[in-house]
Order: structure tokens, then C-alpha cells, then sequence
């Protein structure tokens, strides 16, 4: 089974460019992010012609995450629990059948938490502490399941090209990074450092300043796995070569196998 996680920075824009990566990857199951679209508005014809199962949490112009799936999938939720006031649509999660077992998929977008210190800064801790509680509770019940999406988080500092210049950045800064670690902490699997290990490895590359072609790059988009569902995984991969195509997001797809 190979599920991708896919930051698309918004439908429209990405109309094009997703349907090909969509094409030439062949993922089982996609959850994508800032999708920059209200549920009936998003243009789920074009993927439902490819075989997938669209199921989307949208929200104008902002934010917004979607599960596409080959598979069956069963018990489609969207909103991270915790916080009956928060309306951003950053959260989904479903069950995908497997040939052999059933995956609980958990698609998020983590927020930003620009500018630091203030209340975005306060919002990404809180929604951080919220996601950790959910894991917990599906470790609990010893389903199988990952948490995949954009968290805008870099782990360590290999995981940028120049990571001095992201110190004091939300993406980077201490806190941020412990509260990863504290949700790593719970037995989780980070997929891609399971099987790669160095620098050089990135998954956004911004517009500005020539970012992509002088692969001034920072690895934030991730796979966290339960054990259960890291005992499956057979390979994990950033398909970096979309950066470089038409119209591309500044985000690139990664994905992982399962034995499942």
C-alpha cells in the first residue's frame, strides 16, 4: 500500500500538476494539504475519473486537507479533537482496508506559528499538545495508524540547508521542536530518518530568492507511524524531482509503503 502526503498549495493552482504527479506516482491513498478550497467547491471530478475516493475538509481560501484512496475507506472524521472553538480546517482522519489489516490515517497541516512570539505562536503549541493527546488515545486502542501531512516542523538542523537562518523561526525554535519530540516520544516512528539518514534531504523549497535552484531547501512535511504500522513499512521517499516541473508547489510529495 503506498500512501503519500502532499502539501498542493491550493487545488487551482495545482489542477494540473496534481493529476500528473497523480499519474506517474500511483499512490494507493494521498492526503494533501492547503487544498485553498471549500468542500463544494473542490474538483473532485478530475481524481474520481483516476479511481479515488474523495473525502475533503476545506474552508475558504486557507488551510484545507483531503484524503484520496483507491481502497475502501471507513469512518471518515475531520476537526483534531480537543477544541470545540477552533474552525480551521487543518485535520482528517479515516480507515483504509488493507489487503491484509485496516490503517487508521491521520492527515494534518500543522499550523505555521509565525510571527514569535503571540497568539499564532500559542495556537501551533496548543494544536501540538492536542495531536499528542490524539496519539495517545490510538495507541490506547492499539489500532495501526500514521499521522502524515505538513507539520511545519524542522526536526534537527540537518533537516534544513541553513539552519542558523530558521533559529529564532516557529518552524525551528526550541519549543517547537520539543513538542515533536514529546509526540515522538510516545514509541511513534518518524518514517523518512527510519531509513535515510544525512543531510540534503528536503521536502519545501520556498518561491522567493532562488530557493529551488540553489536547493536551499527544509524537510517539514512527515510520516509518524505507531509501531504496529512501522513494523509494516518496506520504504519511504521524497519525490523531489515535482519541485522542478510546471507550475509546481513549493512543497513536494512524500510517500511510504506498507506491507498492509
Amino acid at each position: 500500500m503506498k500512501i503519500a502526503t502532499f502539501n498542493i498549495n491550493g487545488i487551482k493552482a495545482r489542477i494540473d500538476a496534481l493529476p500528473r504527479w497523480l499519474d506517474a506516482a500511483q499512490p494507493d491513498v494521498a492526503l494533501l494539504q492547503e487544498i485553498k478550497s471549500v468542500d463544494e467547491n473542490f474538483p473532485a471530478e478530475v481524481l474520481e475519473e483516476r479511481g479515488y475516493n474523495v473525502h475533503t475538509h476545506g474552508q475558504k481560501s486557507f488551510n484545507g486537507v483531503a484524503i484520496l484512496s483507491k481502497l475502501p475507506l471507513e469512518d471518515v472524521t475531520c476537526g483534531l479533537p480537543g477544541d470545540d472553538t477552533d474552525e480551521q480546517a487543518r485535520y482528517i482522519e479515516a480507515t483504509v482496508m488493507g489487503e491484509h489489516t485496516a490503517v487508521r490515517l491521520c492527515g494534518l497541516y500543522l499550523p505555521n506559528g509565525n510571527p514569535v512570539p503571540g497568539p499564532k505562536y500559542d495556537y501551533k503549541l496548543a494544536w501540538m499538545e492536542r495531536l499528542r493527546q490524539r496519539a495517545a488515545a490510538l495507541l490506547a486502542e492499539e489500532t495501526p495508524f500514521l499521522m502524515a501531512g505538513d507539520y511545519n516542523i524542522i526536526p534537527q538542523a540537518e533537516d534544513a540547508k541553513r539552519p542558523d537562518a530558521w533559529r529564532e523561526d516557529a518552524l525551528f525554535r526550541l519549543e517547537s521542536r520539543t513538542a515533536y519530540r514529546r509526540l515522538l516520544n510516545l514509541g511513534l516512528t518518524e518514517a523518512f530518518r527510519a531509513r535515510t539518514h544525512g543531510p540534503g534531504h528536503y521536502s519545501f523549497w520556498d518561491y522567493q530568492a532562488g530557493a529551488w535552484n540553489r536547493d536551499d531547501g527544509i524537510r517539514i512535511d512527515h510520516f509518524l507511524m505507531s509501531p504496529a504500522c512501522a513494523d509494516m513499512m518496506t520504504d519511504c521517499q521524497i519525490d523531489k524531482q515535482v519541485r522542478g516541473e510546471e507550475k509546481p508547489s513549493d512543497h513536494v510529495p512524500v510517500w511510504v509503503d506498507l506491507a498492509a
